[in-house]
């Protein structure tokens, strides 16, 4: 394609009458795929690929264009695909489409491992002579031949057949354990009928869990266990007993602690996971699946990342115990709380926060209606990078309230973004953005990427739009961030562009570097317009913002460390086995970092999908880690030339992928290595 595609490409797309999956140029169409279209369309796609695996290894040519740009257009073709199934499973999930992807995922991971461990194809990419290529084609070979090695390639027989039925157990655990978070999630549901049950609850709040009630066919309110309804309990509801429930519930799910144990329970599907991981490093030669993490990030040795983090805890320990003794101060002489509970510590937070910078997070949210956020984020993309963005009708989409945008620069289209921006039933939780189209040169012209952007904000209720928190507005810039770092690729070969490829532990850069425009007043301000009267929002109140922004930074600091040092340690120590080790660990590290802890029947690692479910395995460390190169490098754009440093940041990050390692792109843009100060600087620690 050499336009962002369109609907009207779909519809001449090969094979869309019978199987709209099959189709291989234009956008998707959601609305009519079928969990019965998936297992055929898979089953196609993947003899189309195999195809051309076989016409690369018979055919004698091994210049770069006949082996690897040819597996470029193959790979492209069958990512193309399950990205579709891949993603409305997150976001349009029913139990017939659930069975559908399960078996599908089975069945893609065990050819996708076939492919990995193909000698034959191996030998063909190693035959790609070196001499003959620019930086970027080089770069692509010798991602591939890595990545082969890591398929396991180069094991015997026997053991490389091992580790491919090793992928496909992992992909199914791991697609379980997700399911079971999900299904935990919606299980849950405390319908209230008497409103002073919700007494401190915000109205716009209140609106949000009506709406929720009155999807279920019920009258008065529901609280659910999605983001949005969790935390207008936990930071408002002044009864405690409400609080107390809606902690335990949120804190067990998928857990022998939580509904339905007997088909949710997460317990055996972590130790399952945990021993294949480790099982399928030690047959590639590494020590542990940590060693096997760290062969495609930046930080060069687990003990460098625990170092770091250490250090982090160090540093923020005394401030953090002082937080939490102000906390418990304040529950005790103001709230009358004797004995903080872990279901306090929002509440009393936003109390106490409201108190010492007159903050009042409904009072903010008034000013941060969705409309009116997404109309000053599309003034700083234009403004800082130099982007347009123009709302497309008649695309079609998986839900009436998703949106679709063609990107252009100078005029000129080059992406297409999906927004789908609110909670809702069969929508997995949390913000994520994901690849739907790969930028790609095709013989007809050059498909241009795609992306999808997805939130979890409360929907518009009460017959007002949705209104953000500062929170929210963060995570919108946060997303876009990895929007950005996807869409704005000049790479035309998917394997090394955007963020395919690109160093994990890196990967937040884009993300957490477009989040510090947040605490920008002329940013924000642009983004603000209060939902009634329309006023941006007053330098008073970002003011109190800004005086707030390191407000208990030391606690939040040591929880995403703990986070870190878990997920670390758990993938380092092979003597943990099941989840009653897992929980045993767990302790140990809050032992040595937290000071704030939860109790002992609390589960959180049966939730932690980042880890047992998602691409964050013995590798949580990297928010921590990239939110260094991120503040560091915001800094650039406070040194002079906003627009200016918006290029260079799309020139030698974002336009380059991984067609060159991470840190040589950095030290590009930034003209240096990074440096702690601006990280220590954020949480108020000494350098």
């Amino acid at each position: 394609m050499s336009n962002t595609p369109t609907d009207t490409d779909i519809a001449a797309g090969a094979g869309t009458a019978e199987n709209p999956l099959l189709a291989t140029t234009g956008l998707p169409a959601f609305d009519a795929v079928k969990p019965e279209h998936v297992a055929p369309a898979l089953e196609a796609a993947i003899a189309r690929h195999e195809a051309v695996v076989q016409a690369v290894i018979k055919g004698g040519d091994r210049g770069f264009d006949a082996v690897c740009r040819a597996m470029e257009q193959a790979e492209a073709e069958l990512s193309d695909l399950w990205a579709t199934v891949s993603h409305l499973h997150s976001v349009a999930d029913t139990p017939e489409l659930r069975t559908a992807h399960a078996a599908a995922l089975e069945r893609l991971i065990a050819y996708s491992s076939s492919v990995a461990q193909n000698p034959d194809l191996y030998a063909a990419y190693a035959a790609v002579d070196p001499s003959a290529l620019g930086p970027t084609e080089r770069r692509l070979v010798d991602l591939s031949l890595r990545n082969f090695k890591l398929g396991g390639v180069a094991l015997p027989p026997a053991e490389r057949e091992r580790f491919a039925a090793l992928q496909v157990e992992l992909g199914r655990l791991q697609t379980a354990y997700s399911s079971a978070v999900l299904d935990a999630t919606e299980a849950w549901v405390e319908h209230i009928t008497d409103e002073a049950l919700l007494a401190g609850v915000p109205e716009a709040d209140k609106a949000m869990l009506a709406s929720l009630a009155a999807a279920r066919n019920l009258d008065g309110w529901a609280v659910t266990l999605h983001q949005p309804s969790v935390r207008a309990i936990l930071t408002y509801a002044d009864n405690r007993d409400l609080r107390a429930r809606v902690y335990r519930a949120y804190g067990t799910r998928a857990s022998d602690q939580g509904l339905k144990p007997e088909t949710l329970d997460n317990s055996e599907r972590m130790g399952a996971i945990l021993a294949l991981r480790r099982e399928a490093a030690t047959l590639l030669g590494f020590m542990d699946p940590v060693d096997l993490s760290l062969a495609t990030k930046m930080a060069r040795s687990g003990a460098e990342v625990v170092d770091f983090l250490r250090d982090l805890a160090r540093r923020a320990r005394q401030p953090a115990l002082a937080d939490k003794a102000q906390l418990e101060a304040f529950a005790r002489d103001t709230l009358g709380i004797d004995a903080l509970e872990p279901w306090d510590n929002g509440y009393v937070a936003e109390k106490l926060r409201q108190a010492l910078h007159s903050i009042d997070d409904q009072k903010i949210k008034a000013y941060f209606p969705l409309p009116r956020v997404l109309d000053g984020l599309l003034a700083l993309l234009r403004d800082v990078f130099g982007i347009t963005l123009t709302e497309e009708e008649g695309i079609r989409v998986w839900h009436k309230d998703v949106r679709y945008y063609t990107l252009s620069r100078d005029g000129v289209p080059f992406a297409g973004l999906y927004m789908d921006l609110f909670a809702r039933t069969g929508k997995k939780g949390g913000a994520w953005m994901a690849v739907c189209r790969a930028r790609l040169k095709r013989q007809d012209g050059t498909q241009l990427p795609v992306a999808y952007l997805n939130c979890n904000f409360a929907p518009p209720a009460g017959g007002k739009p949705s209104l953000l928190s500062h929170g929210d507005v963060l995570t919108l810039l946060h997303e876009m961030g990895h929007c950005l770092h996807h869409v704005l690729s000049e790479v035309d070969y998917p394997s090394i562009s955007g963020v395919t490829g690109f160093e994990w532990d890196a990967v937040e850069l884009p993300s957490q570097l477009l989040e510090n425009f947040a605490w920008d007043r002329q940013v924000l301000r642009s983004m603000s317009g209060h939902v009634d009267t329309g006023e941006p929002l007053p330098d008073a109140l970002f003011d109190a913002m800004l005086g707030a922004q390191r407000f208990q930074a030391a606690l939040a600091l040591l929880r995403q460390v703990e986070f870190a040092l878990f997920d670390l340690q758990m993938h380092l120590d092979a003597g943990i086995t099941d989840a009653a080790g897992i929980q045993v660990l767990l302790e140990r590290v809050r032992a040595e970092v937290a000071v704030l802890t939860p109790p002992e029947w609390h589960r959180f690692a049966h939730a932690f999908t980042h880890i047992f479910a998602g691409g964050y395995a013995a590798g949580y460390y990297s928010y921590l880690w990239a939110e260094r190169l991120s503040l560091d490098g915001f800094g650039k754009f406070l040194e002079g030339d906003r627009a200016a440093a918006g290029e260079a940041f799309r020139a030698q990050v974002l336009a380059v992928g991984s067609s060159r390692p991470a840190l040589d792109s950095y030290i590009a843009f930034r003209g240096r290595e990074p440096e702690n100060d601006a990280l220590l600087k954020r949480y108020g620690l000494a350098a």
